[in-house]
């Protein structure tokens, strides 16, 4: 992994701030601290390069991110925009040029963005430690936590790293979140992802390919509310898989299954079936809709994840990850400013209302969206006709991507600040 080494993680280890989890969300909250000043700790279990199940996509807010962070993406494969698939129609549709977001994607591979991300926070100061598995939250006597238990190497040697403030960028599974009783909400959606890498001509492509026709009848229960995925990677492999965006919903249908019938609707050519196939085909869980609240209790802020900021419009993570995780660092950073006591856990408090501010509108609208997409027959229709007007298409792509200028924008943009601003946060 690039950047300054670090010395191995004592058995008893002191920073201002421990995060856990070095994903994009951790990585990111990690380098905002370090570039802050604040001396931070960013453990993480695995070592890395390590697979992690994902689309591979950054939409514009994810490049957005990475250049906020300075990251260096040259020769990243860039996409202009997204070729969607539906109700036998096929459009290409470029990313909106607006003032706030750039408008183009890049493409790499998780295990690939993953190191450089924990290198970038490493070489800006942060202390980052792989094979470090975090197990309890240390808490004082008043039940508030003061820096997480963790084992360390093969030989699993216990230890403790201590700090005032915790960031879990733990993932779905969220650990130490649980061990106070933040448990995810069963009301809000959790997704779920299939993919696998195959060797295939469609490795180049100027456009991140999307399918709400996973049959050849069209969208069919078993693939509702979901839709399929062909990205070019560049170097000879694509990224193929299906995601199921709200479980609830589901009709128990075998989500590899979904997956196989779909790719087996293109040419053999395209070289997208099982037995080009260059991976395993591997899944992993989507949770969505600021699933865990609150973000912040005690002493622990949660990020990415951790706190269910995926997308509920199109499943969409990296990019949600990186900005809990820069505004969890922010958050941190103005808390250690003040002295301990009600100032610092006033500015603290206002954690989850930050996020809530950001995405609990647009999130409660995209819960309404996967209540329509669960719609076989809606979506044929409206992909049918709605893809034949492109004036449509691009203001779809923008309230579904999170992607306008708001109330500085053109009329597509205030009108959907108007519809977001309607909404009652989640």
């Amino acid at each position: 992994m690039p950047g300054t080494a670090t010395a191995p993680l004592g058995a008893r280890e002191r920073a201002d701030v421990v995060v856990v989890g070095a994903g994009p969300a951790g990585a990111t909250a990690g380098w905002w601290l370090a570039t802050a000043g604040i001396d931070v700790v960013v453990v993480e279990k695995a070592a890395f390069p390590r697979e992690k199940v994902c689309g591979d996509g950054l939409t514009p807010r994810g490049v957005r991110a990475l250049e906020d962070m300075g990251v260096d993406t040259a020769g990243w494969v860039r996409h202009k925009g997204l070729r969607v698939r539906g109700g036998g129609q096929v459009v290409e549709v470029d990313w909106p040029r607006l003032a706030s977001w750039p408008h183009h994607s890049l493409v790499c591979r998780r295990s690939e963005l993953d190191a450089r991300l924990a290198g970038h926070a490493r070489a800006a100061g942060a202390r980052v430690h792989t094979g470090v598995t975090v197990t309890d939250p240390l808490l004082d006597e008043a039940g508030r936590v003061v820096g997480v238990r963790t084992l360390t190497g093969p030989d699993e040697q216990p230890g403790e790293v201590r700090a005032p403030l915790v960031v879990s960028a733990e993932g779905l599974s969220g650990r130490l979140a649980k061990a106070l009783g933040l448990s995810r909400r069963a009301d809000r959606p959790l997704g779920v992802a299939v993919r696998r890498y195959v060797r295939s001509p469609r490795t180049h492509d100027d456009y991140l390919d999307i399918s709400f026709d996973l049959a050849p009848e069209g969208p069919t229960a078993s693939a509702m509310p979901g839709y399929g995925w062909i990205f070019g990677m560049g170097d000879g492999t694509a990224n193929v898989g299906f995601g199921l965006l709200d479980t609830r919903r589901s009709d128990g249908s075998d989500h590899r299954e979904v997956l196989r019938r779909w790719l087996d609707t293109f040419p053999a050519e395209e070289g997208l079936a099982e037995e080009h196939a260059v991976t395993p085909l591997r899944g992993a869980g989507l949770p969505m809709a600021l699933h865990r609240q609150p973000a912040y209790t005690r002493g622990l802020l949660l990020a990415g994840d951790a706190a269910g900021a995926v997308n509920p419009f199109n499943g969409e993570g990296i990019s949600y990850a990186m900005e809990t995780g820069r505004m969890a660092a922010e958050t941190a950073a103005d808390a250690l400013a003040r002295p301990a006591g009600p100032a610092r856990e006033a500015v603290l408090r206002r954690y989850p209302e930050r996020l809530r501010a950001a995405y609990g509108r647009h999130h409660r609208l995209g819960i309404g969206f996967l209540a329509l997409l669960s719609r076989p027959d809606l979506v044929r229709f409206a992909t049918a006709h709605g893809l034949k007007r492109p004036a449509l298409v691009d203001a779809a792509l923008r309230l579904m991507g999170n992607l306008s200028d708001g109330r500085d924008g053109d009329r597509v943009d205030r009108a959907i600040a108007v519809l977001t601003r309607l909404a009652p946060a989640v």
